[in-house]
């Protein structure tokens, strides 16, 4: 086993004005290859403080990746102070230079002369090229370890993660060249009672047994609980079992769990609505005022999305919503738009404007508000009242849900469910 250390490098990071996204995406995708990231420390833009830190992880890690730090600016110091700590001089690459050059004249941009710094590499370094930015990444083996170094910005760094380093090192031995474990991710179901339902499954193929030393297990099965849902890993640390039979195993559990098995793999929700929309060759229009255009947006990132996704609109007075979704308005002034039918209606007045098969609609108390607010939907304690509509070819329905806590925290967890809604109607469907 090989050490890995991450050092993700900005103030940015220390003052907290951005997320720590690398530590997330790059454990997951060694963690997939069956390496765990030893340490991850955070490091400020000082010169000093980068050297000193670089020199102790390439002293104890036999890999060490850094991102950020790789810009044309004064802050970015990153390769000047690795450079110092690994004994190679900074050389100009004219292949980086003319790279930089044709993307700035691509985009109209004008190239200043601080961009210079980004065309330096170390003397023995490989150039990782980037094709979504400027500042390419390095790769440098020395004294038997790996060193990576990455631009900052998510997608630069992520595509050109699993693209180039990953390969090179499967090709080194350093990692595995496929994924190590199976995951089945889980929706509806608590841990507990996930691990309830599946440990006779497990048993049978002897999971977990305490007998066995540590690495030497035939079946391995963890579990991890994210914001709605739960994943179930399962591996064999001794390769007893080869992939094809975690994969069977997988499958007997998928058989038991129903439709409370989301996928198999990494898929998130909305990537797996999107897969099941665009396989029955189905379109999805969406209303919302209570989530303010975030159900909408789950679907930004998702590839295809003119394929499956109507459109959505987000309408919080009366008149936006009779004006586009044709909500009738009888029914606004008797249940007003935060009920069950202002949510049926939504719904239905969403897919017949955009022209959908299926329909999401979201209204109601979905915050803090005001003190009439509040009060109108009941104590804040037992949380706010949501009405979601769902439109499919079978009918219109209006669920109503109380998530108590912050605006923030309700609006995650109805996004969760109502998602989950389309996804177990589009099942139920077939």
């Amino acid at each position: 086993m090989r050490r890995f250390e991450l050092l993700t490098l900005g103030d940015e990071l220390l003052l907290g004005l951005a997320n720590n996204s690398h530590l997330a995406f790059i454990g997951s995708q060694l963690a997939r290859r069956g390496v765990m990231l030893q340490r991850n420390v955070s490091v400020s833009d000082d010169a000093d403080v980068i050297a000193r830190q670089f020199a102790e992880s390439w002293r104890v890690s036999d890999v060490v990746i850094t991102t950020g730090g790789l810009g044309p600016t004064c802050d970015d110091r990153t390769r000047e102070a690795v450079a110092q700590v690994l004994g190679q001089k900074l050389v100009h690459d004219d292949s980086v230079e003319r790279a930089i050059r044709e993307r700035f004249a691509k985009r109209g941009f004008t190239f200043t002369p601080n961009n210079l710094k980004q065309a330096q590499r170390f003397e023995r370094a490989e150039v990782l090229r980037n094709l979504n930015g400027t500042a390419p990444g390095l790769w440098v083996e020395q004294d038997g370890k790996v060193l990576c170094m990455l631009p900052g910005p998510p997608n630069e760094l992520r595509p050109m993660f699993s693209e180039q380093v990953l390969p090179r090192l499967a090709q080194l031995g350093f990692i595995a060249a496929e994924e190590m474990y199976v995951q089945m991710r889980t929706i509806g179901v608590g841990e507990s009672m996930l691990e309830t339902k599946l440990q006779p499954i497990f048993a049978k193929h002897g999971a977990n047994d305490v007998s066995a030393a540590h690495g030497s297990e035939k079946l391995n099965v963890a579990y991890c609980a994210h914001q709605g849902s739960v994943d179930c890993r399962i591996n064999s640390p001794a390769e007893i079992l080869s992939h094809a039979e975690l994969e069977n195993i997988a499958r007997e559990c998928g058989a038991l769990l129903g439709e409370d098995l989301m996928c198999y793999g990494h898929d998130d929700l909305p990537q797996v609505v999107a897969n099941l929309l665009l396989s029955r060759k189905k379109l999805l229009a969406i209303a919302e005022d209570a989530t303010g255009g975030l159900l909408a947006d789950c679907f930004n990132d998702v590839l295809d999305v003119n394929r499956f996704f109507a459109g959505g609109a987000v309408c919080h007075t009366h008149e936006s919503k009779m004006q586009l979704l044709d909500v009738p308005e009888d029914i606004l002034l008797q249940h007003g738009d935060a009920s069950p039918e202002g949510a049926v209606a939504m719904a239905i007045g969403a897919a017949e404007r955009l022209g959908a098969d299926y329909a999401l609609a979201v209204t109601g108390f979905a915050g803090d508000g005001d003190a009439r607010a509040a009060s109108a939907a009941g104590d804040s304690e037992r949380g706010r009242p949501i009405y979601v509509g769902l439109h499919s070819p079978r009918g219109t329905w209006a669920k109503t849900v109380n998530y108590p806590g912050t605006r923030f925290g309700a609006r995650e967890r109805v996004l969760t469910m109502a998602l989950d809604w389309l996804r177990r109607e589009l099942l139920s469907g077939e």
